[in-house]
């Protein structure tokens, strides 16, 4: 999206048609031409393409993403530094840095939701400093970084409101965060793509309606009229919502459970999380805890300057602030210590610490630094084989590198549809069943695709569709429309022996 916005097509992406609602529902192609801003209403990637422009490259973006956390601790502190003393600030900026919901998100994928600290940080900063200019810049920002983060602003209004600490902006805040929900994915997310509807509403909250396709209208009706599923759903699975929440206010030693500014300045995003289905809501390593983060710490915060359930309504700085006894300061600093290596842990989700972790230990598997570095210059070697401007399908783990083009699917998806309207096939074909073939001993999901593929890879040569122009180590180049080069079909066939019949 960044690579076509900055050559002329503003967040235009191949690859998030792969996974629309054309595709998964209509069993219609990828389309060249698909606009990101109907998957979801991401204006705010925008303001960092210059970024982008200056170091054309997908590591870009990790450095941003990791420059976005970072910073957002550093505001942090400052925000702790209104209403406590330095020390037990620099506690909560450090459990801030060893929460799990922030370090796993972080050291994964690429997401929109990592600007939320950074932004909401110091959002309430300007709110504390009064600076009321900075406050609305900050608040357009937040609402610019995904179409439902505006939750987060509305959980901030309920609080501004209840606490009568800003009751009027609080009312405000509500009133913006709502109308802007509401018009943003029933007026303007329509106009891009039918995924909101069709797709995104439905795999979180289709539970509530009877129907293939709803408005946000229609599942707010839905979730109001059958309060029993509304119910079941906001406490199930009953484990993992315990062990969610437990794992968020592990980091600041559980106070976020006692704080009541936590519960309503995290309340919303929170509440949007527990009512949604499927089990990728409620995974803490996911980039959806990010939503959650900065109202607990907020609460936290006012919790330590002395507000609780018995002065909530007194001004925090009217509050005698808490004292940090020696006992509480040793446990605070073990729940900081576990939070990190279970933090370190939950990144086997996204494998970023892969060399550090194995991903199975029964059976092994495990690929070390000196093993990937080795593959990696195998890889890079066929990546350059393919032309800037030639059109790809590629395993998932190569697309990052391949990304700075136009035409890029994920495989098996060999055809796109031009913004012409015509079906093209792309014109390379690269996939690493090396990577497969290692994790499919222990995993069926890496099982049933080397299956796929390898199947996949057959029918194309044989059809001669495409022919291998290149094969090292487990991965495997092909060319539309040429003769497989003898040498390359020859290792193909050696490793096609080696897997031989993939058990499922």
């Amino acid at each position: 999206m960044f690579w076509n916005s900055l050559n002329g097509f503003p967040a235009e992406t191949s690859l998030a048609s792969g996974i629309s609602s054309l595709v998964v529902h209509s069993q219609q192609l990828p389309v060249v031409a698909h606009s990101h801003l109907g998957t979801h209403f991401t204006p705010a990637l925008l303001i960092w393409l210059p970024f982008y422009a200056l170091f054309p490259s997908p590591a870009t973006l990790s450095v941003l993403q990791v420059i976005w956390v970072t910073a957002g601790g550093l505001v942090l502190y400052f925000l702790a530094r209104q209403y406590l003393q330095p020390f037990i600030s620099l506690l909560i900026t450090v459990s801030y840095y060893c929460a799990i919901a922030v370090v796993a998100p972080t050291l994964s994928n690429f997401h929109n939701l990592s600007q939320i600290p950074l932004a909401f940080f110091s959002l309430l900063l300007a709110m504390e400093k009064r600076w009321w200019w900075l406050f609305w810049v900050l608040a357009l920002w937040i609402l610019a970084i995904r179409q439902d983060v505006g939750l987060v602003l509305f959980s901030l209004g309920i609080y501004l409101f209840f606490s009568k600490r800003h009751p009027r902006l609080g009312i405000l805040l509500c009133g913006i965060s709502v109308l802007y929900i509401i018009t943003v994915v029933n007026l303007v997310m329509p106009h891009f793509s039918d995924d909101v509807s069709q797709r995104l509403l439905i795999q979180k909250f289709g539970q509530y309606v009877d129907k293939p396709t709803a408005s946000t209208i229609e599942v707010l009706w839905g979730m109001i009229s059958q309060p029993g599923l509304l119910i079941k759903e906001l406490v199930s699975p009953v484990g993992q919502t315990i062990s969610y929440l437990l794992g968020h206010w592990l980091p600041l030693a559980f106070i976020p459970a006692i704080a009541p500014a936590s519960w309503m300045v995290a309340g919303f995003p929170l509440l949007y999380l527990l009512l949604a289905k499927g089990m990728s809501v409620l995974a803490i390593s996911l980039r959806y805890a990010m939503t959650v983060v900065p109202g607990l710490f907020y609460g936290a915060i006012l919790w330590w300057s002395g507000q609780g359930w018995h002065n909530f309504f007194q001004k925090p700085e009217k509050i005698q602030p808490r004292k940090l006894t020696p006992k509480f300061q040793r446990f605070w600093i073990f729940c900081i210590g576990l939070s990190l290596v279970l933090a370190i842990n939950e990144t086997k989700v996204s494998q970023a610490l892969y060399f550090m972790i194995p991903d199975s230990i029964q059976p092994w598997v495990h690929v070390s630094l000196p093993q990937q570095w080795q593959r990696s210059g195998e890889i890079n070697s066929l990546l350059t084989e393919i032309p800037s401007d030639a059109s790809v399908s590629a395993t998932t783990y190569l697309i990052p590198h391949l990304s700075g083009r136009r035409e890029i699917i994920r495989l098996p998806h060999l055809k796109l549809r031009t913004p012409d309207g015509q079906v093209s096939k792309v014109d390379y074909v690269i996939a690493d069943l090396w990577r497969l073939q290692h994790y499919q001993v222990a995993f069926e999901h890496e099982r049933n695709l080397l299956q796929s593929f390898t199947n996949l890879i057959e029918g194309i040569i044989a059809n001669q569709e495409y022919g291998i122009t290149n094969f090292q180590n487990g991965v495997i180049l092909l060319k539309k429309g040429v003769t497989s080069d003898v040498a390359a079909q020859k290792a193909w066939l050696t490793f096609r022996q080696q897997i031989g019949g993939i058990e499922k």
